[in-house]
């Protein structure tokens, strides 16, 4: 009966804002900016804040700015300025890197390809000051830092993309483009360009990855809500003291699948496969061109594509 599932019943709590755990010694206040939301509340906490920045906060909050207000204003100037060309065309608008001629030159004139350098600049840095945040508040809070490898991961295919393999094939043009559909776009002309990702193992195993982590979030996401009316959500009260809602949840596996991953491994399974992904297909792309120019030949000389 609906009554029992808490995705369309949760009840929220209001009361005295949690504040967090005290932070140490040379950390500067967290912003004690704090609300609820009722439709928070339905997807998860309901509580807002508090916030903190620091200052490595802020400085990325900033250059991200930059970046894309240098991407923004590019793409309405590609419209004449036209507020209304820029909405209805929003999702083909790009902002490109250098041409070939340019090649890995860090000083392109902005309007040939400069402002690309300077938006992916300003972009990285942004990112990886982020990071340095991510990294940082984990070990003041007394974290693992699987945080921030899982991102670090992200960063790593970000950079393959638009740094490292533009400067390993000597021009900036082998870069992705700041837009939406230009991004497809370039993911569709390099499949094409280099024989078919679809020969790429690295990229076979990223997409496999990608599609094993969805459905690991789903499966566990599903199983906690499942048994939340028993504890299922306080895992790690689950993990030293098994209760009603883990047994459940084991048997439930055990019964579909013949075995079933603890309250504490499913994380380790579902972490590795998300970074997997990431991992995976940076080291396809970065191989494509530098070291494999056609995958589909490269497949038919290894027995993998038919033909060889």
């Amino acid at each position: 009966m609906a009554r029992y599932y808490n995705i369309f019943t949760q009840v929220q709590l209001q009361t005295a804002p949690e504040m967090g755990v005290p932070l140490p010694p040379g950390d500067e206040e967290r912003y004690r900016l704090t609300g609820y939301n009722y439709w928070f509340g339905k997807l998860g906490q309901a509580q807002i804040g508090p916030i903190y920045l620091g200052w490595l906060g802020v400085a990325s909050l900033l250059f991200g700015f930059l970046a894309i207000e240098i991407i923004g204003l590019n793409m309405l100037a590609s419209v004449n300025w036209s507020p209304i060309a820029f909405v209805r065309e929003f999702f083909w608008l790009s902002l490109d890197p250098p041409g070939p001629e340019w090649g890995f030159s860090p000083f392109v004139p902005l309007a040939q390809g400069g402002w690309w350098i300077l938006a992916g600049f300003f972009l990285t840095l942004s990112i990886l000051l982020w990071w340095v945040r991510s990294y940082r508040r984990a070990k003041s809070l007394g974290m693992g830092l699987h945080v921030c490898w899982a991102f670090a991961s992200a960063i790593w295919l970000y950079l393959v993309i638009g740094f490292i393999r533009p400067f390993l094939m000597g021009s900036w043009s082998e870069s992705v483009p700041f837009g939406i559909f230009p991004h497809l776009d370039w993911t569709n002309n390099f499949s094409l360009i280099h024989g078919n990702l679809f020969y790429n193992p690295f990229h076979a195993l990223s997409i496999a990855f990608l599609y094993g982590s969805a459905l690991l979030f789903a499966m566990h996401g599903a199983t906690i809500l499942a048994v939340s009316r028993y504890g299922g959500e306080r895992e790690i009260e689950q993990i030293t003291d098994r209760g009603t809602a883990s047994e459940r949840a084991g048997l439930f596996w055990r019964w579909t699948m013949g075995f079933n991953a603890t309250m504490e491994s499913i994380h380790r399974w579902a972490w590795w496969f998300a970074v997997l992904t990431t991992l995976t297909g940076g080291i396809g792309i970065l191989l494509s061109g530098t070291v494999v120019e056609n995958w589909y030949l490269w497949a038919q000389q290894h027995q993998y594509a038919p033909g060889g």
